[in-house]
This record gives C-alpha cells, structure tokens and sequence, in this order.
C-alpha cells in the first residue's frame, strides 16, 4: 500500500521565492545590457572619460586667460556616403573664450542618409576641459541626395585645464568626430555624386545631455 507524499508549506513558499529572485535577476541582467550603453555615454559626458568633452552648463567660461590654444578640428566616415569635413582645419584663441567653428556634410549617394556623429578630444585627459556650448553629435541627421549641411560647434576651453599638471603645457587640441549611419538598411553602394542644395543644422547639445 502506497502513501501519499505531503509537501511542506514552507518549502514551497521557499522554492517560489528562489524562482522569483531568479526571474528578478534574469530582468534586471537584461534591462542592464540594455542601458550599458546610454549609461556609459552619460558618464563619459559627465566625467570627460575616453576623452569624451563636457557638457557647458554655461555659454561662457568665468574668465579668460592672456595665453592662447589651439584647437585642430577632425573628420571620419564610418559606412556614410557623405563628404564630411571641418571648414578650417585649426583654430586660435585665448583659453576661456566661447568660439564658433563649422563642419559641412553632403549626401554623396542618389537617396536620403540619415547619419549620426559621435566624438572625442586628445590629449584625452583634456576632455573634461573642453566645453562644448552647442553641437551637432548623438543628433539623428538625413540629408538628401546632394544635400550640404552646415554643422556649427560652439565651444571654449576651461582655463582650470592651465591648473592640471599633465596639461598645463599643452599647446594643442584636437576635436574629432566621426559619422556613422544610421539606418538599418542594405549597405550604401558608391554612386556618382549629385547636385543638390544646402541648409544648416544647430542643435543645443545641452538639451541632448552630450
């Protein structure tokens, strides 16, 4: 004669609660895979890590110093039919002072492509030093076929960089940025360029968080 076997209570209670942390930690693995990168992007933003430049809560630095720097400007395609470039390739001016500079960007291919920059600053422990005021990276772009883009960069220098030992010598800056695509589609062939016309894009980079 057989006997029925009782669980015990308890030891249910206790195989749901395992089951449940398990399915909790499972979640949270997959919702933190998911946020890595805008985290690590924020933090880059904050702290100037990876030679990521700061985000300017201000327009303008508290001072400006009588020693001047110069700020080399960069430009990359990774898998954009686009010509992109700095419009001057260097710029000059005193550290703390708020300035202006210019990338364009033209649609070589015959259908609209949308792009996105991301960047960086070398030497890259300058990065939380470099301000920048307004720009057009982590912004979603789509140009037409032919179609110039005029992208400033407003930005200025720290002068607290003057008080880091490693850069308290440093004469140079480089900002680089490098445009990616966008859309998830079949890779762009090469096409013969086409004409087309040109407009100005100006995002605060400050409402973007980068």
């Amino acid at each position: 004669m057989s006997r029925a076997t009782v669980t015990d209570p308890t030891k249910r209670n206790t195989n749901r609660i395992v089951a449940f942390v398990c399915v909790a930690f499972f979640g949270g693995m997959i919702g933190m895979a998911y946020a890595a990168v805008p985290l690590y992007k924020m933090f880059c933003q904050a702290t100037g890590y990876g030679g990521t430049t700061q985000r300017a809560e201000k327009q303008y630095a508290g001072r400006v110093l009588d020693r001047e720097i110069t700020v080399r400007f960069d430009a990359n395609i990774a898998g954009v039919p686009w010509d992109f470039q700095p419009v001057d390739r260097s710029m000059t001016m005193k550290i703390g002072e708020t300035v202006q500079a210019h990338y364009q960007a033209t649609n070589k291919f015959n259908r609209p492509v949308t792009g996105r920059a991301t960047f960086n600053v070398q030497p890259e422990l300058a990065g939380p030093y470099f301000n920048k005021v307004e720009c057009f990276c982590f912004t979603d772009t789509t140009l037409k076929p032919g179609e110039t883009l005029d992208m400033p960069v407003v930005f200025y220098v720290d002068p607290d960089i003057v008080n880091v030992p490693e850069l308290k010598d440093v004469k140079t800056i480089t900002l680089s940025y490098t445009m990616f695509p966008v859309e998830k589609s079949k890779p762009v062939a090469s096409s013969e360029p086409v004409q087309g016309n040109s407009k100005t894009i100006s995002n605060t980079e400050a409402n973007l968080g980068g």
